[in-house]
């Protein structure tokens, strides 16, 4: 029996995915949760197999979830189940430790198949965004080569880079937390890293040198 967690903010997705899935003989819904932090709460208390998890939600997105999940709990298989393409997110899922990055318009059938998979010890993502990874990893532009070597020589995450574009455009923590759907410790946290990893003191030296060192626009 594989043990499923669903997280969705969206009551109707998470209540559509438990009466479809939970009419597979070999699966069992323990739990619905409606933002990241919840999930990471439902998994420390349910001990599911598999959590399939939504990344814009409120509180905690669906990434940052997933890294909580996969440091804690590293036996506990992630599948990402959302509406949104965007290469960031997949990188940014994959990176987390996602084993799964999936599109909410998946045939049921499909997804139960999925989540087998997965929960086999496979990886699994559409073949459309396959195809959109590999056509980057293989042509990547000047200009995302030029961005790649600035992240990599300070070490600076995409979204970091994220945080510290809003910060050079005068975003408080609140606003920028509503902004990306995390908590302000998140970004309190990002702020610390950003700071430590250029070496400065105070959002104005960093985005200042941020913009010095071609990471950012002027």
């Amino acid at each position: 029996m594989i043990k499923v967690l669903i997280v969705d903010d969206q009551e109707l997705i998470t209540a559509s995915l438990a009466i479809v899935l939970g009419g597979e003989a070999d699966f069992k819904i323990v739990g619905t949760a409606e933002n990241g932090k919840r999930a990471i709460d439902s998994t420390e208390m349910l001990s599911p197999d598999v959590v399939l998890m939504d990344i814009h939600m409120p509180l905690m997105n669906g990434v940052e979830a997933t890294a909580y999940i996969k440091r804690e709990f590293p036996s506990v298989k992630v599948m990402i189940l959302t509406t949104f393409e965007e290469l960031g997110y997949v990188r940014e899922a994959l990176a987390a430790g996602a084993e799964g990055y999936l599109l909410k318009a998946i045939h049921p059938k499909d997804l139960a198949a999925g989540i087998r998979l997965v929960h086999h010890g496979g990886t699994l993502i559409t073949q459309e965004i396959a195809k959109q990874l590999i056509t980057q990893w293989i042509q990547p532009s000047g200009k995302e080569v030029e961005y790649k070597s600035k992240k990599n020589h300070f070490g600076l995450t995409e979204r970091e880079i994220e945080v510290l574009n809003e910060l050079s455009n005068g975003l408080s923590n609140r606003e920028i937390a509503r902004k990306f759907f995390l908590t302000e410790g998140t970004v309190k946290n990002y702020i610390s890293n950003i700071y430590s990893k250029l070496d400065v003191t105070g959002r104005h030296k960093a985005v200042f040198k941020a913009k010095e060192q071609g990471i950012i626009k002027p």
